[in-house]
């Protein structure tokens, strides 16, 4: 076997992986990542928030991602059961915070990511998939992977699990806990031909329809193509043929049918299970785990990218101080424990207010509590405003015992996006 050495591994070259590799090279690092497809490859996760451009931002990587012709994204529309509609404008997010997101095809935003990494100096290697996670004296040493028909061995200082639902690092320990709460299932299109004439909202909004047994989803991908999804529990999309339960329940919500006429499909029907679960571990001796290798919940929301991009890069900024001598591992350790907990478990703690089954409309609860506040709260919240202290609207999320994730932790409410407002 060859063998060699570097300063980190990462396994996964998505927005997790991408952020945490680039962060490390920019700091001197020897840095190599394995990814087990070839990119560009199919992803869902199209709809991105204000904080997810904030990041990309601040990696570094905006201008890159803005080279393609993707959707913009002023704000959220939701739809109730009534038909009565909200318009979450992010306009009104406030403190010169970023008012405006993008919508993207995954596809091609990943692999404008892995692209930007590689050239940064990141080793990146595709169609390499990880067959062991080697472990000396308890600590997480090394991998063995399979590249180009050969069996290759790499150890490292630290290895950062980025492999989302895959999990090599929480499968090999055990780590990964099912959550039993939701059980969400998804089916969707992509539609193009698509004429914005036809919309009945404001151009670039996200769509979120809310009807009697699940939502259905609206994402404009650029100017002529739009994905079009429907969430329910797995029972009611086992309960006849996916094709029909799409077609009945995107009738339910006619604003987002509306958006249709005369657009043609794109990509057939596909599935996606949201099985949630998560990890209490996110990091021990020689590891850490990035974005969805640690937890996964429902999308509702959009969090996904942000929780993933975040989460790298603050592992990435642990492990570098550490490196550097700054940090002990106790330290990397509990604080990447506290950063990612809070993160995942404020972004929970907002899906299961949705969810809340207290109001006969889905999603009532968060505008209850949201309904004496400033609406700019309201507005971060569902930007992406998931380590804040200052939010009476996330503290009030935060007190209800029911919609905790993991078990009791401390929390860090240290914005990584914007530190002027991080103090509680």
């Amino acid at each position: 076997m060859a063998e060699n050495t570097y300063d980190t591994i990462v396994i996964g070259g998505g927005p997790g992986g991408c952020a945490y590799a680039l962060t490390m090279r920019r700091r001197g690092y020897r840095v190599l990542l394995l990814e087990k497809v070839t990119f560009p490859r199919f992803h869902i996760g199209e709809s991105f928030l204000p904080y997810t451009v904030e990041l990309i931002d601040q990696l570094g990587l905006l201008d890159a991602v803005m080279a393609k012709p993707y959707a913009y994204k002023p704000g959220v529309e939701l739809t109730g059961i009534a038909g009565n509609m909200r318009r979450i404008d992010f306009g009104q997010i406030g403190d010169g915070r970023r008012t405006w997101s993008i919508q993207v095809e995954r596809a091609e935003f990943d692999k404008t990511l892995l692209d930007e990494t590689a050239a940064a100096g990141v080793t990146v290697l595709q169609e390499a998939t990880v067959t062991e996670v080697e472990v000396t004296d308890g600590r997480v040493t090394g991998v063995t992977y399979t590249y180009e028909d050969e069996t290759h061995h790499a150890t490292a200082q630290y290895i950062a699990d980025a492999s989302g639902r895959a999990g090599v690092i929480p499968k090999k320990f055990g780590l990964r806990i099912a959550d039993d709460k939701l059980r969400m299932a998804a089916v969707f299109k992509h539609y193009g031909d698509l004429d914005e004439s036809m919309n009945p909202g404001v151009e670039g909004d996200t769509q979120l329809g809310i009807h009697q047994d699940g939502w259905v989803w609206g994402i404009p991908l650029r100017s002529d193509a739009i994905s079009i999804g429907a969430v329910a529990r797995m029972s009611i999309l086992q309960s006849g043929r996916p094709e029909d339960v799409f077609d009945e329940h995107l009738a339910r919500i006619p604003r987002i049918g509306q958006r249709l006429r005369g657009a043609t499909v794109l990509r057939e029907l596909k599935g996606e299970r949201n099985f949630e679960y998560h990890s209490d571990t996110l990091s021990g001796p020689g590891y850490l785990l990035i974005g969805d290798a640690g937890s996964f919940t429902d999308p509702v929301f959009s969090g996904g990218v942000t929780l993933a991009l975040a989460t790298g890069r603050k592992a990435a900024e642990l492990v570098a101080d550490r490196l550097d001598g700054e940090l002990s591992e106790a330290e990397v350790t509990s604080v990447y424990d506290a950063f990612f907990k809070t993160g995942y478990e404020t972004y929970y703690r907002l899906i299961r207010a949705v969810y809340d089954e207290r109001q006969p409309v889905m999603g009532q609860v968060i505008l209850d509590m949201a309904a004496d506040m400033d609406p700019k709260w309201h507005v971060r919240l569902v930007s992406g405003d998931f380590w804040t202290g200052q939010s009476p609207l996330v503290n009030l999320l935060r007190e209800e015992q029911d919609w905790a994730l993991f078990s009791p932790f401390e929390l860090l409410t240290e914005c990584p996006l914007y530190p002027e407002g991080a103090v509680a």
